[in-house]
């Protein structure tokens, strides 16, 4: 965002009930360019990833681009292991699975081929639904810059003592309704 002279014009007018803000630089030794740069779309849906898998430039990669349906893989316009994981899941959403279920089949399936770090968020306009695998998530409800909602985030952004760190492990879903965190152990390979 600090490179994007659009960003300050359109900021402001961002108006949803749920909102996904990504700001990350590339994992070495991927490349800093445009189509690697989250969030990435499709539709109404924007996905981001904090996180790598271990061996996606090798034969991990590989094994994951071939679980991607054809209609999906045309979607994916660079080379980052998110673009594929993304893929991933919106072909779980083609089928059905709720976001919460699309990220967590995502995590089982790519820690059943390699250690990774696995903090994915999915956001379809009016809810997010996020995973903590392996790096730091927080979440702030109901308080500071989350009044009225909830923020999620890889850190917190302030001072609120309102913060609580998300387990390592955990399924994040937050709704107008509210946010539950829920445990991906149970359904998630675990880590090598």
């Amino acid at each position: 965002m600090w490179a994007d002279r659009s960003f300050a014009s359109w900021a402001g007018l961002v108006d949803s009930s749920a909102v996904l803000a990504a700001v990350r630089s590339a994992t070495p030794p991927a490349p800093v360019e445009e189509s690697g740069t989250p969030p990435f779309t499709a539709g109404h849906l924007l996905f981001a990833h904090n996180g790598a898998v271990e061996g996606f430039r090798t034969e991990v990669g590989t094994k994951l681009r071939r679980l991607v349906s054809d209609r999906r893989a045309a979607g994916i316009e660079g080379a980052s292991d998110s673009e594929v994981l993304f893929a991933l899941a919106l072909d779980h959403l083609d089928q059905g699975a709720t976001a919460g279920d699309a990220l967590s089949e995502v995590t089982r399936t790519v820690l059943e081929l390699t250690p990774a770090r696995l903090n994915l968020v999915l956001s379809d306009g009016r809810s997010i639904a996020a995973t903590a695998w392996g790096d730091s998530l927080s979440v702030l409800s109901g308080a500071g810059l989350a009044e009225g909602g909830s923020l999620v985030a890889s850190e917190p952004c302030d001072d609120e003592p309102g913060w609580q760190v998300v387990p390592d492990g955990s399924l994040v879903v937050a709704t107008a309704e509210g946010l539950s965190v829920t445990s991906l152990r149970d359904s998630a390979a675990t880590p090598r």
